[in-house]
This record gives C-alpha cells, structure tokens and sequence, in this order.
C-alpha cells in the first residue's frame, strides 16, 4: 500500500473523457477553451423563439450512437448518454480494462436535475394521449441515479455505484466520494463525475422564470461573462464529465499514465436561503479551507483556482469574498482565479466534472484557462481573473470551486504527481 504522510492511501487521476458544448472530447473542449470561443449559440433542440431566453451552450454534431448502440439510446435520456460516452472515453484514455467480475472498480455519477426531458415527455404523452401511452421507460429514463446506473452497466464495473443530487455542487461531490471510497480501501479505481441535459423547454422556461439566465439574446456568444461589471445571469450549459481515480499502486502496478493526484476534499452549507449565496462567504470559505487542510496544503501553496463563476451579479461578487477569506487577502490577490463558465456556460450538475478536467489539464499542461467575455472590471470582483486569454504558469497546485442551489459547497485539491 502506497501512503501519504498521514497514513492514507494516495489517488491519482489515470483518465479523462467529457462530451461539452466546446467538443464531444477532451481535446476538442480544450483547444476550444484554450482560444476563448464560447459555446453559446440559438437553441436548436426546441423552438425557444417565443421563450425569453433563446440561446444555451448546446452539445454541437452530437450523436449518441457513436457511443452507444442505437437500440440502448433510445432508453435512456438525454443525460445518461451523455454520461455513458464521457466514461467509456475517460476508460480509453486511462487504459483501464474493466474485467467481468471487477468489484474492485465502482461509479460516482452526479446529476443536479437528472432526465428532464424525458419528464417533459412523459407528461406531454400522458396529457394528450392518456395514461395508457406513456412510454415504460419513462421512470427509469427520470431518475437521477441512472446516470450513475448506467455507466455502470455499459462499462461492468461491481464496485461501490452512488449518485449525488446536490444542484451545482453535485461533480466534486461525486469525486470527493469516489476519492473517500478509494482512500477507505473499498475500490482500487472509481469513474467519478456528472452530467447534465437540462436545456428543455422546462428548463429554460423555469430558469428564465427564476430571472437566473442572461438575457442577452442578440449576443448569445459574449453573455456568459463571469465576474465582468456587465454580467446578468448564467447561460444554460449541458456536458457530461468522468475522470478516473485510482490508487496509486493500483496504477503504477498497470503502467498507468497519471495526470496529477488529488489531495483534498471539503464540503459545507450556507443554511442561508434556496437560491442566493451566503452573503458573508464564511460558510462556502469553510468548505476550501477544509480541502486544503484535507490535502495538506497550506493557501500560500495555491497556484490556480477553477471558480464557480457563474456569471450571476452576485454569486461571482460572492465567490470573491469566499476566495479572499479561504486563502486570506494577500494569498488571494496574488492567486490567478479563472471561470470557464465563460466559454461552456453553467453545466449545473456536470460543472464540476468539467471544471476538475480542465483543472487537471491546467496542472499537467502549465496553462491556465482563461475568462472570456471580461471587459468592464467591478470593484466587487477585483482579483486576478486570466482575462480573455489563456496564459502559461507553474501550476503545482489547484483548487476547483462548485457551490449550488440551497446553499451545497464542495471544493477538491488536485497537485502535481510527485
């Protein structure tokens, strides 16, 4: 068994695999994220001309049949497929082969809304048609945790299956866990991360409601703009995210090629209020401290952090305050701090999953993503923001940021593999 100073058994990231609105691979969404295009674009899914908000950051040439047999995709929805073709990439790039009794090989899958659309369905079918003509897949095609189910019956792993539901919150929750189950010895590797379909007409009618998604339907490509003074609500991402963590032995044993380790996990709650962020930032500042101290790090060590940043006036301008309190003033300003909600939009459940992929390539590549959109500086958000263009560092260690609807935060540590 392989340690860390405290007695732990040490994890590492071995894969990666990720369908978002910047590319339905990992290279693709990376070379896409590194040139500051957005993926924002008119909806194409549904006719949203007569909705308020007429654009999201969509998958672009996606087709779930090249992942997964045509006869299967019909089953499931949206958000599971997009789930299951993220694992079985992030299996590839890891070289992992999953044997037919592995029950040491376990799924964390989140998902903040699960099958939307075929909710949607479901209840369209049952009012125009009746009771007698809804679809029998429809619950399983709901739920949430079959993003988690599926992944694991496409890919035959027996080893610990969860699924989280933590809005925002729910990927680095699903890693944090996946991390737990690997360092208490009940897996040897675990698929972790999330996934997202919720741009229905649902999903866009219930958030525009909420008045949370930007409004800029004559720019959709410049709407998303975290922590710029213009900003006016999120633009409505979907992805599905899957790195592949592994106990070091397990991967050295294999010839497995490691990507970074991760160190850290927190988590807290605001106990504040359904929607809006803790005003004081001292709760989701909580659950950063406790990563770093979970990891071992001290807040001078940090060279990167992956904000939440979604481009709300007030969750960004809080998340400001949260940094400046997890890492202390000095610390903070000196700490280059970049939202690649920018370029994919806000991925709700799938965020985190993302956002740990582009922290592990910003690490193992010395790139910092950058924030696309940011013109217009505000005194509330006044830290070091990468602005607009990427830029090349030293990046030892990382932070990666997700905090959710009714008050969920969970942060993760990732470091350079030594």
């Amino acid at each position: 068994m392989s340690t860390t100073m405290n007695g732990r058994r040490r994890v590492v990231i071995t894969g990666m695999g990720a369908v978002t609105p910047l590319g339905n691979s990992v290279a693709e969404t990376w070379d896409n994220l590194l040139a500051g295009r957005s993926g924002a674009a008119a909806i194409q899914q549904f006719d949203a001309s007569e909705y308020p908000v007429h654009f999201a950051c969509e998958l672009k040439n996606w087709d779930a049949a090249d992942w997964i047999e045509k006869k299967q995709a019909r089953r499931m929805d949206r958000f599971a497929q997009m789930i299951t073709a993220a694992a079985l990439q992030a299996r590839d790039d890891s070289g992992l082969e999953i044997e037919p009794e592995a029950d040491r090989i376990g799924a964390s899958v989140a998902t903040g809304i699960g099958g939307l659309k075929a909710f949607q369905d479901c209840y369209d079918m049952l009012i125009q048609r009746g009771p007698d003509r809804v679809n029998p897949f429809s619950i399983p095609q709901i739920i949430p945790n079959m993003g988690a189910a599926w992944v694991s019956m496409y890919l035959g792993t027996r080893g610990p299956l969860s699924s989280q539901c933590t809005a925002c919150a729910a990927s680095n929750m699903a890693i944090g866990d996946a991390l737990d189950a690997i360092r208490l010895e009940r897996a040897d590797v675990m698929l972790a991360g999330g996934t997202e379909a919720g741009i229905t007409r649902v999903g866009i009618a219930g958030f525009s409601a909420m008045r949370a998604l930007s409004r800029r339907n004559d720019a959709p490509e410049e709407a998303s703009r975290p922590f710029d003074a213009g900003r006016d609500g999120f633009v409505m991402g979907e992805a599905g995210g899957v790195v592949v963590l592994e106990e070091l032995e397990h991967a050295k044993a294999r010839g497995a090629r490691i990507y970074v380790e991760v160190l850290g996990y927190g988590l807290s709650s605001d106990a504040a209020h359904v929607t809006e962020p803790d005003p004081t930032g001292e709760n989701p500042a909580r659950a950063m401290k406790m990563a770093l101290s979970d990891a071992g790090v001290n807040a001078d060590e940090i060279d990167y952090i992956n904000a939440h940043g979604t481009s709300t006036p007030l969750g960004d301008a809080s998340e400001t305050r949260v940094i400046k309190l997890a890492l202390g003033e000095e610390n903070a300003r000196k700490t280059p701090v970049s939202s690649t909600k920018g370029a994919t939009g806000h991925c709700l459940g799938a965020a985190g999953a993302v956002e740990a992929i582009f922290s592990t390539l910003a690490v193992d590549r010395g790139v910092l993503p950058p924030t696309i959109n940011y013109d217009e500086p505000d005194p509330q958000c006044d830290l070091d923001y990468v602005p607009n263009e990427a830029r090349e560092a030293d990046v030892r260690t990382a932070v990666s940021n997700s905090f959710g609807f009714g008050g969920h935060n969970a942060c993760i540590v990732i470091r350079r593999f030594r």
